[in-house]
């Protein structure tokens, strides 16, 4: 039988990683956190089974959680999230949708998700609760600190190093072994030098 994992957070972000679970085959969704008023309510046919003071209690029946609030201005409530599932003893799998290619030579931690057609290459590591987001491509030897978010179409060429925290956003290029500082925003389109 499939461990059961817990969704936190019901957003937009949320319905992405349920379509990659459901394709990725390991876990069947237990439902989802969000706030308390929308207990009760649906997101793509999973219920919202409770809210952030519910955690402790529903450890009792689950044991796999993952984040599934996005992240554009800042990754803290990402963070905390986080911080908290570790404190309480969850287990936060990586999730990698059968659509994308992660090199066997690359490194992809524990509470990422990698979306479909993104490219992770060969000595890429990738950090703890990260987004690559769809058609992504991290190129060989690029480092992806934790927390972070990559956008959609991003592109991160060889031996680029993103720090802890930023968002990368969609349709931007950096340049060969470019350094981004921890906590950065790069807004969609830009060119990193």
């Amino acid at each position: 039988m499939k461990p059961k994992i817990l969704l936190i957070g019901g957003g937009g972000h949320c319905k992405s990683v349920i379509d990659v679970i459901e394709m990725e085959g390991s876990f069947s969704i237990a439902g989802i956190i969000d706030q308390k008023e929308l207990v009760g309510k649906k997101v793509l046919g999973y219920e919202v089974v409770g809210c952030d003071d519910d955690l402790e209690e529903l450890f009792a029946g689950f044991t796999h959680a993952i984040i599934t609030v996005g992240q554009i201005k800042s990754p803290d409530v990402r963070i905390k999230l986080f911080n908290r599932l570790k404190t309480i003893g969850y287990e936060i799998p990586s999730i990698i949708s059968p659509k994308a290619y992660v090199s066997k030579h690359a490194t992809v931690d524990e509470g990422t998700v990698v979306m479909h057609d993104a490219l992770i290459n060969a000595n890429a590591t990738v950090g703890k609760n990260c987004i690559i987001n769809s058609k992504a491509l991290i190129e060989h030897d690029s480092i992806v600190g934790d927390h972070c978010h990559i956008s959609t179409g991003a592109i991160l060429n060889g031996g680029t190093v993103v720090s802890e925290g930023t968002f990368f956003g969609s349709n931007t290029v950096s340049k060969e072994y470019a350094i981004i500082a921890e906590k950065s925003f790069i807004k969609a389109g830009s060119v990193v030098k």
